[in-house]
């Protein structure tokens, strides 16, 4: 039994029963409890509850958030403070983010040869993915989102909504990516419909862009797009009721606006993924990557 769990214990007891029944010197002799641990308080360092506070005001604003981004944001912000004593008062003032518990599944030994595995964006504008999102308006009407993003700075390029979508509408978001980033030199999606279109397939040929689709039912292949679009789900979609679709295109939009340019993501060592994307290419025009993409394109962690 910890000492503190002791503590808990022996005030217990002594509330029932009642002081002048039983002393707090028999109480702590029972448990094994020296008095001078039994009669110990706790006292803060004089800045916590400034640091606390603080906590709770970036909690409030990213209430998904767990304590290493909160330590993160915390640095930024001017305060040095360990990461341990974080994740103390983090525990201790019940901030945790609950978990989502993911089901195990046994992945393939090879794989696709397009999957994000084999074809690993090397640079900007090396790959990108698109998927569709799904979502509802407050009248239970059904939402679509078509999220394009780039697989190596991780910025989210576009997210179109609309009640629906045809191979003609993606083409045209495709196009004004196209003439506002640059070209790509493949772009990776599932085999859905709009995506599988002769009218894409055939504009993306012209443009001189290669297309990976991966394998039916393996959505582990689409590792980066499927990673966003949980961050996506879990950040925004869970917590906002649309009104209608003009609604959701402005909230939608700022949330775009906001990933890129203010949320620190982990695998780009905290940075956001503009900062990274503007910090990506030296003078020179070499590529320089951070020590997390060094391990990630490590031949041996690609299996």
């Amino acid at each position: 039994m910890s000492p503190e769990r002791k503590r808990r214990t022996i005030d217990e007891v002594r509330r029932r029963l009642g002081p002048d029944k039983i002393s707090e010197r028999r109480a702590c002799k029972v448990l094994g409890q020296p008095r001078g641990t039994q009669r110990y308080s706790k006292r803060r360092a004089a800045d916590e509850a400034k640091l606390l506070e603080e906590m709770r005001r970036i909690a409030r604003k990213r209430p998904r958030f767990g304590s290493p981004r909160v330590h993160d944001a915390l640095g930024k912000r001017g305060w040095l403070v360990n990461h341990k004593r974080i994740e103390r008062l983090w525990r201790e003032e019940g901030m945790q983010v609950p978990k989502k518990q993911h089901k195990k599944r046994r992945l393939p030994c090879g794989g696709s040869a397009n999957s994000c595995v084999r074809k690993r964006a090397l640079r900007p504008n090396h790959v990108w993915s698109y998927d569709f999102v799904e979502d509802r308006t407050e009248n239970n009407r059904k939402l679509r989102m078509l999220v394009v993003i780039d697989e190596f700075t991780r910025e989210s390029l576009a997210i179109e909504v609309a009640w629906s979508f045809t191979a003609a509408q993606v083409v045209e978001v495709l196009g004004y990516l196209f003439a506002v980033r640059g070209v790509p030199e493949h772009i990776r999606s599932d085999n859905g419909p709009e995506f599988v279109a002769r009218m894409v397939t055939r504009w993306l040929y012209r443009a001189g862009v290669k297309t990976l689709f991966i394998a039916r039912g393996s959505p582990w292949e689409h590792g980066c797009v499927e990673s966003f679009n949980s961050r996506f789900r879990d950040e925004l979609l869970n917590r906002e009721l649309f009104v209608g679709l003009e609604d959701a295109r402005w909230v939608v939009d700022r949330w775009r606006l906001d990933y890129n340019h203010q949320r620190p993501s982990s695998s780009l060592d905290y940075q956001t993924p503009a900062e990274f994307a503007a910090r990506c290419c030296s003078s020179a025009g070499a590529y320089v990557l951070t020590p997390e993409q060094q391990r990630s394109l490590n031949p041996r962690s690609s299996h």
